[in-house]
């Protein structure tokens, strides 16, 4: 897999992330996919042909392999990383919606310009609003997949210490047969890493969280003094959606104008008629 443009993706929205999401998304690159990438995989590139058991029946490698090691390591974490990551698509999606109402509006307008384009393009949106729910929604998704995927792999493999030798007794094999892990010490050193580098993730999703809910009832009650109402409750509003309104405004205001237009030619032959 092309981890290089899978990160390329995903960190389109990092711009919009608050500080907590970007470091979440650094430590996301830096200490799973580089490690999986670079260290991981040549550790584990090995496992099935360095699993030997001793005895000459064919098939019994196979057979005791699949039984110790039902999913490959490697496998378990990539996939992970592939949903962990996947829910900042949905602020991905909900930016490049707001950038296409933006831009309906611009033309609209007519200020359709090169300028007002390429200024869209780099705006920064602010998480309030449906982004903010949006936002909210991909961060509780990153932390079910997280949680569920630590509980499968502890169901999977309940010590995290990967033993040097297994006894395995399944059919082809003859009998009783030792069967030998390759590398073992480098594998338990780097599932312990992998698993509490996930955990850490987790804190740090959970944070983002707390952090969002904290701007959010601090933006709700926030009010100036002699206003009644504040900016509070505008705010609470995205600016695309204000945008739709104003836009709504603009259009009804030009239909009373269009029916008097038409109304006119009517109105002056009933008053001939009247005459």
């Amino acid at each position: 897999m092309n981890w290089a443009s899978f990160y390329a993706v995903i960190s389109g929205v990092n711009r919009h992330s608050t500080g907590i999401g970007r470091i979440w998304l650094s430590v996301i690159f830096i200490f799973r996919i580089l490690v999986l990438v670079v260290a991981a995989e040549s550790v584990w590139g090995d496992e099935k042909s360095g699993f030997t058991c001793n005895t000459q029946q064919p098939g019994c490698n196979s057979v005791c392999y699949d039984q110790f090691f039902p999913i490959s390591h490697i496998r378990l974490w990539a996939l992970q990383l592939i949903l962990v990551s996947t829910p900042a698509l949905l602020v991905a999606m909900h930016v490049a919606h707001r950038r296409h109402i933006d831009k309906k509006i611009l033309k609209l307008s007519g200020r359709a310009g090169t300028k007002e384009f390429e200024q869209l393009k780099n705006q920064k949106f602010k998480i309030t609003g449906a982004l903010w729910w949006t936002y909210m929604t991909s961060i509780i998704f990153r932390i079910i997949f997280e949680v569920v995927f630590l509980y499968i792999f502890y169901v999977i493999y309940p010590d995290f210490k990967m033993v040097r030798l297994v006894k395995c007794d399944s059919y082809p094999c003859p009998n009783t047969v030792d069967c030998f892990v390759s590398r073992p010490t480098e594998k338990t050193i780097f599932t312990v890493f992998m698993l509490v580098v996930s955990g850490v993730c987790v804190l740090l999703n959970i944070a983002e969280v707390l952090y969002l809910i904290g701007r959010a009832c601090a933006r709700y009650f926030q009010k100036p003094e002699g206003d009644p109402q504040g900016p509070w409750l505008t705010q609470m509003l995205s600016p695309y959606k204000q945008n739709e309104i104003n836009q709504l405004i603009s259009e009804h205001s030009f239909k009373p104008r269009l029916n008097l237009a038409r109304k006119s030619p009517t109105d002056k032959g009933e008053r001939c008629s009247a005459f």
